[in-house]
């Protein structure tokens, strides 16, 4: 009797642990714990990376000047994005599905190294890979498959370790999973940056009406301050000079050179101001086959606003841009309409109507795969481009 009165109780105790667990979905190696080397990433992480381009790295190694120790374990994953507009990302496939209808609570540890070294892709000369990146987290169906963006973390400027929280509200049943490092958005042209990553937390359900994911503190950028230089000593004058003076020598002053034009959005410096430039816009959004502006983008077109009143003198072009779904007609159409949606917004905001070009280039210009949903949303897109100068 008294054994099966142990077999109910753990049965019970096991029927519960197992309800427990069905509200969590557990990561292989959560920690990225692997022998620390460069190009290949973690056991049970798949690179997701472009063709002709490396996997991320095992940290810390000494092939690229990383030191920082592990926030969890003894090793973290180190991913950059380059110059020559690539970046990377990992992907895998989750213990059990995230569900449509659901939130999910989900944290881990980030931080920047200080030193990345590596050679840029574009100058073919040593670079630091050190400029701020961030983190984003994207659901699919299979590996590197970007079907919908869950989170993104703001840009990683904490060389410390810091712990981020994020919160999934999943459209549909994804059943992987995919970090991916991008730059600041929007972005002027693509740079040398890293983030680290360690300590992932399990993907855990929550209730869909609570509180936002709580934010890191943010660091400040350190200031470099030059010191002052020393006084110079005192000259003493002699009472006589017994030889003749000498005429001074004429020094010809040279003209300074012209400090470079840096473009700022939203607080922040995103380039150089030079013709030929790009500014990519990340948060513009239309209704749905229209060229109708929604309410949340207005934020985004006040900065390209701000940006233009304060260099007067630039020129610029607005080009949209379509999927490849679409007939020619409709895409030609739609890009040209959304462009032109654009430029009369910052026309009625006060941008001289002179100092603006719109164009639309339908779906001839894709910058990814149309077989996904993300390849196709950022295929479907309005660019800033730096045209020409107004001469005085």
């Amino acid at each position: 009797m008294w054994k099966s009165i142990t077999f109910c109780v753990l049965a019970l105790v096991g029927i519960q642990h197992t309800m427990q667990g069905q509200d969590t979905i557990y990561l292989t190696n959560p920690s990225f714990e692997d022998y620390p080397r460069p190009g290949k990433p973690p056991t049970g992480w798949y690179d997701c990376g472009f063709p002709g381009e490396t996997p991320p790295d095992v940290q810390p190694d000494a092939t690229f000047s990383v030191s920082k120790a592990a926030s969890h374990g003894d090793s973290y994953m180190g991913m950059v994005v380059r110059d020559n507009d690539t970046w990377e990302s990992v992907s895998q496939r989750l213990s059990r599905p995230l569900q449509k209808g659901k939130c999910y609570s989900f944290s881990m540890d980030l931080a920047r190294s200080e030193l990345y070294i590596s050679v840029s892709r574009v100058s073919e000369e040593t670079a630091n890979y050190a400029t701020p990146a961030k983190l984003r987290i994207y659901g699919g169906f299979g590996y590197c498959d970007k079907q919908y963006l869950l989170a993104e973390s703001k840009l990683i400027i904490n060389h410390r370790w810091l712990r981020y929280n994020f919160r999934f509200e999943p459209l549909a049943d994804y059943t992987y999973l995919i970090l991916e490092v991008f730059y600041q958005t929007p972005t002027l042209f693509p740079y040398n940056g890293n983030v680290l990553l360690d300590n992932a937390s399990p993907v855990t359900e929550i209730p869909c009406d609570g509180d936002p994911p709580i934010e890191p503190p943010q660091e400040e950028e350190p200031v470099v301050t030059t010191p002052k230089p020393a006084p110079a000593p005192p000259t003493v004058t002699p009472s006589k000079d017994p030889t003749p003076k000498e005429t001074p020598t004429r020094v010809e002053e040279s003209t300074p050179p012209k400090p470079e034009r840096k473009i700022v959005l939203g607080g922040k410096e995103v380039g150089e101001i030079r013709e030929g430039a790009t500014i990519r816009i990340d948060k513009l959004y239309f209704e749905s086959n229209k060229a109708v502006i929604k309410q949340e983008s207005f934020e985004t077109l006040d900065e390209v606003f701000s940006f233009l009143q304060g260099n007067p003198d630039v020129i610029v072009e607005i080009g949209g841009h379509s999927n490849g779904l679409a007939s020619n007609d409709f895409a030609n159409k739609l890009s040209t309409d959304r462009a032109q949606a654009v430029a009369d917004y910052l026309i009625d905001k006060g941008v001289s109507r002179d100092r603006l070009r719109s164009k639309g280039y339908g779906k001839t210009k894709p910058i990814a795969s149309n077989a996904s949903l993300e390849g196709r949303r950022q295929n479907q897109r309005v660019e800033i481009k730096i045209i020409g100068f107004r001469k005085n």
